[in-house]
């Protein structure tokens, strides 16, 4: 830095003396109201961060609430799966020859679909209804009749299940139209 571009000791001494000056030409009322402007400030900034965290204690509330509610979605839906092998199996038995394994896999059966029902697992029921795209899946169409109107499930292909108030698995079906 030259000479030139250093300011001067009179221009620093300048400088302070008007600062002083403003603070001295403040009255104590002035200057009261500023702090008050300045403590309303700070107030209302601390409102809006109260009211945030209360807002966030809500949401995560909230969320844990649902995540508590919905706690056995996912297990539902890997027993369905079982539960369906196990129609599935059911299926092709003989209902003539009944064995002491046909009668245990219906006791497994029915004792699974008891265990879900009472977590909130339920069928949609779908024969017949009219197709909504939120729970079910068109596999087909056909065309309409006077029994099935456009719009009317024909046919359920594969059975779909409600968790509580949510979707486990959409029902496949045949739709007319």
């Amino acid at each position: 830095m030259t000479d030139e571009d250093s300011p001067n000791e009179e221009e620093i001494v300048l400088e302070e003396t008007s600062e002083e000056v403003v603070e001295k030409e403040l009255t104590i009322e002035e200057k009261y109201s500023l702090l008050e402007e300045k403590l309303e400030k700070v107030e209302a900034e601390v409102g809006y961060r109260d009211a945030e965290i209360i807002n966030v204690r809500r949401k995560m509330s909230a969320e844990k609430s649902a995540l508590i509610r919905y706690s056995g979605y996912n297990l539902s839906n890997r027993i369905l799966r079982v539960l369906g092998d196990v129609d599935r199996a059911l299926g092709m038995i003989d209902s003539e020859n009944e064995t002491p394994e046909a009668e245990g896999l219906r006791l497994i059966r029915t004792k699974l679909w008891q265990e879900l029902t009472q977590d909130g697992v339920t069928h949609i029921q779908a024969i017949n209804s009219d197709f909504d795209p939120n729970l079910h899946e068109a596999i087909t169409t056909v065309p309409p009749t006077e029994e099935f109107p456009s719009g009317k499930i024909v046919e359920v292909l594969e059975e779909g299940y409600m968790y509580k108030d949510r979707l486990l698995k959409a029902s496949k079906v045949v739709v007319s139209s």
